[in-house]
């Protein structure tokens, strides 16, 4: 498998969970990875730092560049984007991971909350992608990695919730049309999404608590998929809407997923917005929605 050392990535949300996951997987291989995310001053309510998760990076292998940054604001994310191009030299990998979420129904979605998620979410990704691409031109097997669900488009996906359930389609829209738009360019453009839960801020602070992070796979599950989708041939290797452990089985030969659960003891609990028609490799077991209350 070849390597990531070297290569730049510019993550969004990479001060914690996912986003940091991916980051430290790339950074084992001597990557450089711009951390851009909002949190540079600690928060008790939510673990880590642009500057906690530099060290982790750094710790890990990698060289880590610190930049605070709301991906709502224009000059804010062209700055970011030119001062990691100052420190590595360019840009080679654009992961939009960072994703804002409030699960309710309409009558109890303040708009404020609203413009919060098209901003981060649909028009954040739109936004970052833009400002990176004239450095992915350049790059050699240049990639764009958002952090969003396949466009299964049933009423399940959006009813009690619709607010965020756009705001985040509308990444994957971003996807489905930048893959097409960009593919004379040879940039890749791909949507990678877990199958299951996953143990992060969002879940243990708004999906579930304690109960929910048991059911969930780790972050590294989602690193080490995105990881495979780096190493894919840009050209031709575009457009795609992944589910984790599929890809991870289909493409890289995984067997073994146990490795990435937080408790065996317990089922795991199905994220949403995956296809009824995505079955997961053999051996895996995921809990039915019905299960869980």
């Amino acid at each position: 498998m070849a390597s990531l050392k070297g290569k730049t990535l510019f993550v969004t949300g990479a001060s914690r969970g996912i986003g940091l996951a991916i980051a430290k997987r790339a950074a084992r291989d001597g990557a450089n990875i711009a951390i851009v995310a909002k949190t540079s001053d600690p928060n008790p309510k939510l673990e880590g730092t642009i500057h906690t998760a530099a060290k982790e990076i750094e710790d890990a292998g990698g060289k880590a560049l610190a930049i605070a940054c709301d991906i709502r604001r224009e000059d804010e994310v062209q700055r970011a984007v030119e001062q990691t191009v100052s420190t590595f030299g360019g840009i080679d990998i654009c992961v939009n991971n960072a994703s804002a979420i409030s699960l309710t129904p309409i009558d109890k979605t303040d708009i404020k909350r609203f413009d919060l998620m098209f901003g981060v979410n649909t028009r954040g990704t739109f936004l970052v992608s833009q400002a990176c691409l004239p450095h992915l031109r350049k790059a050699k097997n240049p990639h764009i990695l958002t952090l969003s669900p396949p466009l299964d488009m049933k009423a399940q996906w959006f009813s009690g919730h619709v607010a965020y359930s756009i705001a985040k389609y509308g990444m994957s829209l971003c996807v489905l049309g930048l893959a097409d738009e960009l593919k004379s360019d040879g940039i890749a453009v791909n949507a990678l999404w877990p199958r299951t839960a996953i143990a992060t801020a969002a879940v243990r602070n708004i999906l579930g608590g304690d109960k929910m992070m048991h059911m969930s796979r780790s972050p590294e599950i989602v690193a080490d998929a995105a990881h495979l989708v780096f190493q894919q041939p840009a050209k031709a290797f575009t457009g795609n809407f992944l589910i984790d452990d599929t890809f991870l089985h289909s493409v890289g030969g995984v067997t073994d997923f146990e490795k990435y659960r937080v408790d065996p003891s317990v089922p795991l609990a199905p994220d949403f917005f995956v296809p009824a028609d995505s079955r997961p490799p053999p051996g895996v077991t995921v809990a039915p929605y019905s299960n869980l209350s």
